[in-house]
């Protein structure tokens, strides 16, 4: 007879904070179609103002353009490094090891999501596949240890709270504008009105409050796909085992539809309407293609802020 599991104190810590509490979340059916009318309402004001252009809104999208709009209109200079692809790689493999019939080593599941997305036909395949030595042990190592850290700190994941990663939605149907998320990982479902679903992101690094807003933007997508508002949002830490646990309520999800729309109209005037740029210093500087000749973000910069937001 099998032993009974054992989850160890951060299994126990994450198993306590995102587990249901025994009174039911429920939303109103009248505030979400409420929340919807004001969002189609706003985008149809949108469209008149976009002509032929479309746009597609992601949480990397708001987050930008709400920080350094120089920054955020600045030349595209991204490339595929070891450090940037591990994360890609370990949710790959986590995935692997939610469907996987018996007890694979976490470098079993990252080789294996190496060979998988090596095979895939798109830039980011193409560029595992002609990785060098090299280059291949640093990106495993970097997954291995991050899948090792997830396997650590989550309890083992019931089939019945139908995890899902990479989960994707986008919203609406007729629109030029569209807004998409794709989440790490989600938890449970709703039954009937009643809200089930946990929204949660896997981070390394310290706490960033854009974070926050990412899961709030991906809380606002699902309830306008859905119809039903999932219960809780957390952010994993994977460095620190800990998540920090927010819970979903009417005004989360306004304050998201309110930040979306905001996001929406500066892009549209930034992109289409040719409204000048707002430089802000903040976290991006570390990585802006200007931070060489940008004054205000080397001061920024020489602050001393150590926030990494990955």
């Amino acid at each position: 007879m099998d032993e009974p599991l054992q989850l160890n104190p951060a299994q126990q810590r994450t198993l306590a904070l995102l587990r249901r509490s025994a009174e039911p979340t429920l939303f109103d059916a009248s505030f979400v179609d409420e929340l919807r009318d004001q969002a189609n309402e706003a985008f149809a004001h949108f469209s008149d103002r976009l002509d032929s252009h479309r746009l597609f809104v992601t949480k990397h999208t708001l987050a930008s353009v709400h920080d350094c709009e120089v920054h955020f209109l600045a030349p595209d200079d991204f490339k595929w490094t070891p450090a940037r692809a591990r994360g890609q790689v370990a949710h790959k493999a986590i995935q692997l090891m939610l469907n996987w019939r018996g007890e694979p080593s976490p470098r079993e599941l990252v080789d294996e999501a190496l060979a998988r997305l090596g095979d895939e036909e798109r830039e980011f395949g193409r560029w595992i596949a002609a990785l060098s030595p090299g280059d291949e042990a640093d990106l495993r190592s970097g997954a291995v240890e991050r899948v090792s850290k997830f396997a650590e700190c989550f309890p083992p994941l019931d089939v019945r709270s139908n995890p899902a990663t990479e989960a994707a939605a986008q919203w609406p149907l007729d629109y030029p504008i569209l807004l998409r998320a794709r989440v790490d990982l989600v938890m449970g479902r709703p039954s009937g009105r009643e809200s089930r679903k946990v929204i949660i992101d896997l981070k390394t690094g310290r706490v960033s409050q854009r974070h926050r807003e990412d899961l709030r933007f991906y809380a606002l997508v699902e309830t306008l796909v859905r119809d039903v508002p999932p219960r809780k949002l957390a952010t994993f830490y994977l460095d620190s085992a800990q998540p920090i646990v927010e819970d979903v309520t009417e005004g989360v999800l306004r304050t998201a539809l309110r930040r979306t729309l905001d996001g929406i109209h500066r892009l549209i005037q930034l992109q289409v309407e040719g409204e000048v740029a707002i430089k802000k210093p903040g976290v991006s500087c570390r990585w802006c293609p200007y931070r060489g000749e940008c004054l205000e973000g080397q001061a920024y910069l020489r602050g001393g802020d150590d926030e990494i937001d990955p």
